[in-house]
């Protein structure tokens, strides 16, 4: 009869422990069929009966302790395993927790330096549109003042223009008088003659004269000469300033002037 395919395969693997167990099964039916076989009297059968029943429970007992041992190792073994994998599992925790802080932290980091840029770019941006203000508003400055200085006005050369230029200085420095009172003034002193000059008065004999326009002497011409007309004391807008400044001073305007003063 062939043998049986399974037991082959599996013979290899039985332990010794194993076989004794099978060994200790044959055995226990062996004699149970010699027991059912031998008449009850048999004394002599039922004794070796009996041994071999021994020596299957002693078989059995070493299986229970080998499966009560393995059993122990797999449960040691597999605490052991859930103790790595749940250290394994802490270390991954903590190892994905830094590499989250610190993608954090590189990201604060590079939110910080962006805003720094554009912090240092909107002043940057300020700095020139200041700088581009100024430049404008110093381009408009000069050119006012050459449209300033293109823009003097300019005074005819006769009577008329003297006075209205007279008037416009004496303006600028707060001296009092009108054309009338300074025109009325100037036709009875030298009758428009801005080099008239009287040599037969008082003035003349001490020798100091009148001059110009309104008929001022030299000391009191140097005394109330105005800024920014001409020493010449026969320069007509001069000597107009010089004589109506003197005139506010000693009588309140020229036009309170209708003599010799």
């Amino acid at each position: 009869m062939p043998k049986n395919p399974i037991l082959r395969g599996h013979s290899r693997r039985l332990t010794k422990h194993h076989k004794i167990a099978i060994a200790g099964v044959s055995a226990l039916g062996a004699a149970a069929i010699a027991f059912s076989a031998v008449p009850s009297s048999a004394e002599t059968t039922t004794s070796e009966v009996a041994a071999s029943t021994q020596q299957v429970v002693a078989g059995s007992g070493k299986i229970e302790n080998v499966k009560t041992s393995l059993t122990d190792q797999l449960a040691a073994a597999s605490v052991k395993a859930q103790a790595i994998a749940a250290q394994q599992k802490a270390e991954a925790e903590a190892q994905a927790k830094a590499a989250a802080a610190k993608q954090a932290a590189a990201k604060a980091a590079a939110a910080k330096q962006a805003a720094a840029k554009k912090a240092a770019a909107a002043a940057a941006a300020k700095k020139a549109e200041a700088a581009r203000k100024a430049k404008e508003a110093a381009s408009r400055a000069a050119k006012r003042a050459a449209l300033k200085k293109a823009a003097v006005k300019k005074y005819p050369n006769n009577l008329d223009g003297w006075i209205r230029e007279s008037l416009a200085i004496m303006k600028k420095h707060g001296i009092p008088g009108t054309y009338n009172g300074i025109h009325r003034n100037i036709m009875r002193e030298s009758s428009g003659n801005p080099m008239a000059i009287n040599n037969w008065d008082i003035n003349a004999i001490n020798g100091i004269p009148s001059k110009g326009l309104l008929q001022v002497i030299p000391p009191t011409f140097k005394a109330y000469h105005v800024p920014g007309t001409s020493w010449n004391i026969y320069d007509p807008v001069a000597n107009i300033t010089a004589a109506c400044n003197y005139a506010a001073d000693r009588y309140g305007s020229m036009d309170n002037v209708n003599s010799a003063y």
